[in-house]
């Protein structure tokens, strides 16, 4: 990301953000709400259009639409609050979906392919089943394995365990830290900060639309360089 800025109306909600994530480097955002994390997340695949500068994905820029944004997106992975499966389509359908329309993959590809991602995130058994058959971190893993199946570049999560139970949290968060360990690209928002020490190797903490401070784990948690770091950190553990 280079000079990305972004406004709703009077609002300046991405205020000249310079941001580079490697290959298989696992990236977490943090801030309070309204900071911009989740319009960061949701501008990497241009969800959300940009005012100024640029987004360039493994050094193509993003495009405006049509086609080619199709093809990118395809590239980039995303998990959201809300699982965004389909309603009336198995748990095998939903990920094969992807692969099979956007893809051209022939189908019994698909469903052997399907079947291996499900099997990697714990839900294989699930396959025939409707999501609404399934708890809320089960339907969250098959949301990651219908964004594996399209084989991102990189993986985007926006507050993937925010909706749900709290004894159903760690079972996404653990699949999330096997992708991290096998090499994953993945920029995260989240609230978790156990994930963020365990799998991340970068905290960017973002303030008022702009990125405060970037740090390893050990050293943001450990010693914040900012006022707005230590405030943060100092309320979450208050709570």
């Amino acid at each position: 990301m280079r000079d990305v800025n972004k406004h709703y109306g009077p609002l300046h909600v991405l205020q000249n953000i310079n941001l580079e994530v490697k290959r298989g480097e696992v990236v977490v955002v943090l801030g309070p709400s309204g900071s911009g994390k989740s319009t960061l997340c949701r501008t990497i695949n241009r969800l959300e259009t940009i005012d100024t500068g640029e987004i360039l994905i493994d050094g193509v820029k993003l495009p405006e639409e049509g086609k080619l944004l199709a093809k990118l997106r395809a590239d980039v992975g995303m998990v959201f609050q809300s699982f965004n499966l389909f309603a009336h389509k198995s748990i095998l359908e939903n990920v094969t979906m992807g692969p099979i329309k956007v893809k051209g993959m022939k189908k019994s590809e698909a469903d052997k392919l399907a079947l291996q991602l499900l099997e990697r995130v714990g839900v294989a058994n699930q396959k025939d089943k409707l999501p609404a058959q399934l708890s809320g971190g089960q339907q969250q893993r098959v949301a990651i394995a219908r964004a594996l199946a399209m084989r991102p570049k990189v993986m985007l999560f926006d507050e993937p365990t925010s909706a749900l139970d709290p004894e159903m949290i760690q079972e996404v968060l653990d699949t999330m830290i096997a992708l991290a360990k096998e090499g994953m690209t993945m920029i995260v928002v989240t609230h978790e900060m156990g994930f963020a020490r365990r799998a991340a190797d970068r905290v960017i903490f973002m303030a008022d639309g702009q990125i405060v401070e970037q740090a390893t784990p050990e050293e943001f948690f450990t010693n914040p360089q900012t006022n707005r770091a230590k405030d943060f950190l100092g309320k979450l553990i208050k709570h």
